[in-house]
């Protein structure tokens, strides 16, 4: 393989171990704050990083009205869509119902790209996404004996948190002729910013609350867990997915989200001593198979780093 294919596997790799990581932080923070102080804080502590690495002159970026334009529509699909979708689905669906139905994003990726990317996959790629979309599904069926359905509400918020990921990698696959990784995160990041510390310190205006909105910033566990959301899993993932998007395939990059599932399961087990059962290790199987062959069945070659 030659050195700028394993570059971007290698951040593929790293962008789902982050995100299978974060769910262990975004428990511990949880226990802290509920979920709009929480993403509050987690895009506060990216958009901090931003500023201190652009004092630093470590990075630097050329904005206009015409290219902030450019850039707002994808920033709305993801982080702030994906992620106000997902807060609200899951407060009328079950974790596992979640599981399911966001799964669905290689998918969804799959057909828009190939409908507005005009990106071409082979069958035995096609066939790698679905076997990865499944494990994902089984080991979220096997883990919940009491899936219901019934609250519809909850999977439209759910679908539309798989969707809004998905347009993102699309979109963003275009964007990234036009725009560098980290103009594209700077803005991702500070509309994220804006718009969830309005929502929290709103809603905490309106209730005459706002002395909870600080009250978590006194727990060390709960700033370790912010830094890590925020630094991490915001904004090197942010630069991660922008810089992958610019090398391979939207349906390509969109099947790694699941290996991040993987990396949940291990994590929970070594930190949080959760069990595993065969059907984890049946499903991993099945999601680590799926990547391995969405990303390697076929000819095509990466563009050069630019």
């Amino acid at each position: 393989m030659e050195v700028r294919n394993k570059k971007v596997y290698m951040a593929a790799t790293l962008y789902a171990l982050i995100t299978g990581l974060s769910f262990l932080f975004v428990k511990i923070a949880l226990d802290s704050s509920d979920p709009f102080d929480l993403l509050a804080y987690r895009f506060t502590a990216a958009f901090i990083a931003i500023l201190i690495l652009y004092g630093f002159k470590r990075i630097k970026f050329d904005f206009n009205k015409e290219r902030i334009i450019k850039i707002i529509p994808i920033a709305i699909l993801y982080p702030l869509s994906f992620f106000a979708f997902q807060t609200f689905g899951l407060q009328y669906a079950t974790s596992a119902e979640g599981g399911i139905l966001l799964a669905s994003a290689p998918i969804s990726t799959l057909i828009l790209a190939t409908y507005f990317l005009k990106e071409k996959t082979t069958l035995l790629q096609k066939l790698s996404i679905i076997v990865s979309v499944s494990g994902v599904i089984y080991i979220s069926l096997m883990k919940s004996s009491d899936l219901n359905f019934n609250n519809i509400l909850g999977i439209v918020l759910l679908l539309l948190s798989a969707l809004s990921i998905s347009g993102y990698s699309v979109m963003a696959r275009k964007l990234t002729k036009d725009f560098t990784n980290i103009e594209l995160s700077t803005m991702m990041i500070l509309i994220s910013f804006i718009c969830y510390n309005l929502m929290s310190i709103s809603k905490h205006l309106l209730s005459g609350t706002i002395s909870s909105f600080f009250a978590p910033l006194s727990d060390v566990s709960f700033v370790i867990s912010i830094l890590y959301l925020g630094v991490l899993s915001s904004l090197v993932t942010s630069l991660m997915t922008n810089y992958i998007l610019s090398k391979i395939e939207a349906s390509k990059m969109s099947v790694f989200a699941n290996l991040g599932t993987v990396i949940t399961i291990a994590a929970g087990a070594i930190f949080l001593k959760e069990s595993i059962y065969y059907y984890h290790i049946i499903g991993s199987l099945l999601i680590v198979g799926g990547v391995l062959g969405t990303n390697f069945l076929d000819e095509k070659e990466l563009p050069e780093d630019r």
